[in-house]
């Protein structure tokens, strides 16, 4: 049997705001394994443990860049340690001038990006006179580039924490931009249903079977049961089965809205600022019993 630290106990409650005892028990349950205890009071305690996705947990901004034409894109996660910084003019113009790069530059991946020239220098040049120059470390973690079958539209919100790329074909002035605030509105893991993680599904499955059972569903229904769950949790998570957050009826969905609009989206990218960043914690007691612990061995 594992040990249930603490910190286990802590790190759960965080992800999900469930109660420290009931964090507790489901660790001991699965044996210290986290994503397995996550599992569990999902079971037990329905959508009150379902809450990690909507954390930040790391600063920072997200920056875009879009061709005159709307033919070329790319959008960029560029962290930093605290929200002030992520307000700063210099690291403001600096992600922004990461975002065009990666659109016209096309690197290969964020080590790529290092190498690229920026005033006169390297990305990686200016990133650490910048990191001397604030006082705290800057780092660029995620990125995408389209190039568009449509046109590229945009939409970033709360501070440029959430920010959308969407490359949507044919429609109107001004939809591109309204699938974009929905997407961030609504925060869909992909376009249709199958664009969804198997491994997230397969984990829908076992929780709606394992709740089913807990409220005594007899042993023929479960499929039946799990099924349903399924394709209910894929209308939630795709796009294009999703409400529309601006339909006036509160039905018409993205899929209808596109066919009604003789449009349709080729893509799209979301990025929430530290999503599945583990902010470190600083437990200030055990600091300074350390501290005096240390001191106390030293005399």
């Amino acid at each position: 049997m594992a040990a249930i630290t603490a910190s286990m106990v802590g790190e759960l409650r965080a992800k999900t705001d469930a109660p420290m005892m009931e964090c507790k028990k489901a660790l001991t349950e699965a044996d210290g394994d986290l994503a397995k205890a996550e599992e569990i009071l999902r079971v037990k305690l329905g959508n009150k443990a379902g809450k990690a996705a909507s954390r930040v947990t790391a600063e920072g901004i997200v920056a875009t860049y879009i061709s005159a034409d709307g033919k070329l894109a790319s959008i960029v996660e560029v962290n930093c340690e605290t929200d002030f910084v992520a307000k700063n003019d210099d690291f403001l113009a600096f992600s922004k001038a990461v975002a065009e790069l990666v659109a016209t530059k096309n690197p290969a991946d964020v080590a790529a990006i290092a190498a690229l020239p920026l005033q006169d220098s390297t990305v990686d040049a200016v990133r650490v006179a910048l990191v001397g120059k604030i006082g705290e470390n800057i780092s660029i973690r995620r990125f995408q580039r389209v190039e568009a079958q449509g046109k590229a539209e945009q939409y970033i919100h709360g501070g440029a924490k959430v920010g959308v790329l969407v490359d949507i074909v044919g429609g109107e002035e001004g939809l591109g931009r309204d699938i974009a605030m929905h997407i961030a509105a609504s925060k869909p893991k992909a376009l249709d249903a199958s664009g969804v993680d198997a491994a997230l599904i397969e984990t829908e499955r076992r929780v709606a079977i394992e709740k089913a059972k807990e409220s005594g569903k007899p042993e023929d229904m479960l499929a039946k049961i799990a099924e349903g769950t399924v394709q209910k949790f894929l209308k939630e998570v795709t796009l294009l089965s999703q409400v529309f957050v601006k339909a006036e009826d509160g039905k018409q969905t993205i899929e209808q809205l596109l066919k009604a609009k003789s449009a349709s989206v080729a893509s799209f990218t979301l990025f929430i600022v530290g999503e599945g960043i583990e902010k470190k914690v600083n437990d200030f007691a055990a600091e300074v019993a350390a501290q005096a612990a240390a001191a106390a061995a030293a005399r």
